[in-house]
């Protein structure tokens, strides 16, 4: 086994595939920054909320005012120079750190494809990604025909994580026996041309739809892999993307999807992309001369290889992390971020903090819209993290105004996948008691239903 897996590492393909991946990359990562940034974004989200929820771990990052823009500059000049090869490694590193920086500064805005986003360019940190086609190859004159196998497998193998283990998630009572939450959102949409009156409001079609985007997450890696049914599964790919972007609005994703599922193809279309490519820059008389090298040769394999290793082992056990918790996960939401859990689920939700004088016998109501957005408001109210993490901020804002001792109770009612509001969380219990860990959380109270699934 030691001697096969020796041998696959020495295996060498056409450096066009990477190359076509890096440049697709890099030219959506850029388009995403200045869309958010066009969109006054990131005054919206990160510079006028006056408090931001945090990841457990990673407290100490925050927004930096108005340097907070320039942040997002760096993020976006390095996805730039990704696109075009140029100083790769320190532009791949410079992206990886400001966009998992900017993703860190608050809990609210997380989604599981940015998520997607900060670990795929932690993985093209150990990509020989400018081997071809590059200004790096420009300036050093050397053009790298071959790269090592593992590298392309690499990110084909990450994109079918992703896919499949959204389609294992998929596998639950809720999606597939009640078409929840699909029967919740997709009447809304009856303004949609052609569509939106004939089959949004369709019972038959919310099923349909939940049913085909399990199989569709579940087969689309292995259709992709395959040779016979690549270029069906691809068109499968833009078909699906397209139509969940009408639907919802979920940004760049459904694009960077699209773009990164070309890796699967052979060399020879990447090759014909980048003549397409090389053709447009000879119109502005730009020419690409290179002394063409044979092939890439991996400077710290041996260093490389482990970590990248490593990397997929947890990719592959943390979406699990959540056995390791009692109740269902749907209410708990123990280990459920992280785990490609993409859009299963519709909770609505109420929490009215109650700030007590324990000594005065004294007590007042917590208007939340002094303190957070609309959108945190809505956020914090179906995620105990979120209610825990808001209750010590409270705690805090409060006693530095001289209201001591105090205690912080919270009133909280959530629905969840249509069903009625529940109790959430326990409203005898101080939450300033309570601390953030990985421990399980007592203090939610029972999900008064289950749900059945993976």
């Amino acid at each position: 086994m030691t001697h096969s897996f020796k041998t696959y590492l020495s295996k060498q393909t056409s450096a066009a595939p990477l190359a076509v991946f890096r440049i697709g990359f890099g030219l959506m990562m850029l388009i995403s920054i200045i869309r958010f940034w066009s969109y006054g974004w990131i005054e919206k989200l990160y510079l006028n909320p006056k408090f931001h929820f945090s990841y457990y771990g990673f407290e100490w990052v925050k927004p930096v005012g108005e340097w907070t823009y320039l942040i997002f500059i760096i993020c976006a000049l390095a996805a730039l120079f990704v696109a075009i090869g140029f100083k790769y490694r320190l532009s791949i590193v410079i992206f990886f750190l400001s966009f998992t920086y900017i993703e860190l500064m608050d809990k609210t805005t997380y989604l599981n494809h940015y998520y997607f986003i900060s670990i795929l360019s932690f993985l093209m940190l150990f990509l020989p990604a400018n081997a071809f086609f590059s200004v790096d190859n420009l300036l050093r004159k050397k053009n790298y025909l071959k790269v090592p196998n593992w590298t392309i497998d690499a990110i084909k193998l990450l994109l079918g994580i992703v896919y499949f283990y959204a389609g294992l998630a998929k596998l639950n009572s809720d999606w597939l026996l009640k078409a929840m939450p699909l029967k919740i959102w997709l009447p809304s949409k009856y303004d949609l041309p052609f569509i939106g009156v004939n089959l949004m409001q369709q019972e038959w079609f919310h099923y349909a739809m939940s049913w085909s985007g399990m199989l569709y997450d579940l087969f689309i890696p292995f259709l992709l892999l395959y040779k016979r049914t690549r270029m069906f599964a691809f068109v499968l790919v833009v078909f699906f993307h397209v139509f969940t972007r009408v639907l919802f609005p979920i940004g760049m994703f459904p694009y960077v999807m699209i773009v990164g599922s070309l890796i699967f193809f052979d060399a020879k279309v990447h090759l014909k992309i980048i003549s397409i490519i090389k053709s447009i820059f000879s119109c502005f008389k730009i020419k690409f001369t290179f002394t063409s090298g044979t092939a890439f040769t991996y400077p710290r394999q041996n260093l490389a290889v482990p970590i990248v290793l490593l990397f997929f082992v947890i990719q592959l056990l943390i979406p699990f992390r959540y056995a390791l918790y009692p109740g269902e996960l749907f209410w708990r939401e123990d280990a459920y971020r992280f785990s490609w859990r993409v859009m299963l689920m519709e909770k609505k939700g109420y929490a009215n903090f109650k700030v007590v004088n324990p000594e005065k016998d004294s007590f007042f109501y917590v208007d939340n819209s002094d303190f957070l957005s609309s959108f945190q408001e809505k956020q914090m109210s179906t995620q105990p993290d979120f209610i825990l993490e808001y209750a010590h901020f409270l705690g805090e804002h409060f006693k530095a105004q001289g209201h001591q001792p105090i205690e912080i109770y919270v009133e909280s009612y959530v629905a969840l996948n249509g069903r009625r509001s529940q109790p959430y969380i326990n409203p005898e219990v101080d939450l300033l008691k309570q601390y953030e860990s990985f421990q399980p959380k007592s203090w939610i109270l029972p999900f008064k239903d289950e749900i059945k699934g993976i």
